[in-house]
């Protein structure tokens, strides 16, 4: 008979008594699921950038580690209304998917039909153009009371409208390129006098919009008018910029000021004429991506200090792009701020922040944890 002291008994009783080690893991990682943040991912939307959307935001859900956020895939679609989908895969399905209707000032939503409470701890919107990034998501999540990642309803507001962004950059001794304004149902404005303010190639564009949909180059007067055309289709309010030849560089920002990150300088090789809707997002496109722009070092850092203080100065937060014009004189221009930039495979913003060192699991997880924090 094996005898053994009252130490070593209690030893042995408590080796027996012991959950083995695999059960203690398994019952930490079911905790952790369990406590994990939800994120409801916000996609699609009633805007000419609805495809656009949806192709960033099947990345977006590809990326996103499960093992730290609960993710609940939400459609909108061209009608506005809101779907929560059972999956989310290459093609949208409805089949299965309830409606959800918004509890304001509640954190909350219910599903339609069987009045289920959904409460998200944070909306992460992959939404672009109207009622994305233009402030009205923004603003419904300041009704409901869920932070929401990115800019917030002002800055969003703000940014989307170029105009305004305009105005506000030059006064702050900020260069942006020549404009002036078209409203719809305004004369056409005299080519002639046009020439002699802005000269020819002239840049027509939305005043709100984005993905260079409506965007036309104009080389002549004659060209003016269904350019305008053009541009009335997707705002009331048309910009006519000065045509510049210069480089495109893009810079993307991420963080809550004043604790904000500038990624490296990038560089656009448009396939044609100009980046438009075709040169993005087509799949015989050769518009190239270069990270790093092969520029100074010296001139890198500028662009950088300038997306900067721009990042500030709109108020933006979480995240956005920096577009500019470097001219071959060494003209900075700040073309444009996009607060919901793309996260398409061949996006720029994701793409700077890989060559920065984030990856692109990563970088969706910075973005949740800054809305989340901001919210504390």
């Amino acid at each position: 008979m094996l005898v053994t002291s009252q130490r070593d008994s209690g030893k042995r009783k408590g080796l027996h008594s012991r959950m083995p080690l695999s059960r203690v893991k398994n019952k930490l990682y079911t905790k952790a699921i369990m406590n994990r943040p939800s994120v409801l991912l916000v996609f699609g939307g009633e805007s000419s950038e609805h495809d656009i959307s949806l192709s960033s935001a099947r990345n977006v859900y590809a990326a996103i580690d499960d093992k730290l956020f609960h993710v609940d895939p939400v459609y909108i679609d061209r009608h506005g209304k809101w779907w929560l989908l059972k999956s989310f895969g290459q093609e949208v399905s409805l089949e299965g998917a309830v409606q959800l209707v918004p509890a304001l000032g509640a954190a909350s939503f219910l599903t339609l039909p069987y009045n289920r409470i959904i409460r998200p701890d944070v909306i992460l919107p992959i939404l672009h153009g109207k009622n994305g990034e233009d402030g009205a998501i923004q603003g419904l999540a300041r009704l409901l009371h869920i932070p929401i990642v990115g800019c917030d309803m002002e800055a969003s507001s703000l940014c989307m409208d170029k105009v305004a962004t305009k105005v506000i950059l030059a006064h702050h001794g900020i260069d942006v390129v020549p404009y002036e304004t078209h409203r719809d149902g305004q004369p056409t404005p005299d080519g002639d006098a046009l020439a002699e303010r802005l000269g020819f190639p002239l840049f027509v564009k939305p005043a709100r919009s984005g993905s260079s949909i409506g965007v036309s180059r104009v080389a002549h007067a004659e060209q003016l008018t269904d350019a305008l055309a053009a541009a009335h289709e997707h705002d009331s309010v048309a910009l006519i910029e000065k045509g510049v030849t210069a480089r495109e560089l893009e810079v993307a920002v991420l963080g809550n000021p004043p604790r904000h990150e500038i990624s490296k300088v990038g560089e656009i090789h448009p396939d044609g004429d100009f980046y438009s809707y075709d040169a993005k997002y087509a799949a015989a496109s050769m518009s190239g991506v270069i990270v790093p722009a092969v520029i100074e070092a010296s001139q890198a850092e500028h662009i950088r200090k300038i997306a900067s203080r721009v990042y500030e100065l709109l108020g933006c937060e979480g995240m956005a792009r920096v577009d500019f014009f470097l001219t071959g004189a060494g003209k900075l221009y700040v073309n444009e701020v996009n607060t919901i930039p793309g996260f398409t495979n061949i996006s720029m913003y994701p793409k700077l922040w890989q060559a920065s060192g984030v990856s692109y699991t990563k970088l969706i997880e910075r973005l949740i944890r800054l809305a989340l924090k901001k919210n504390r």
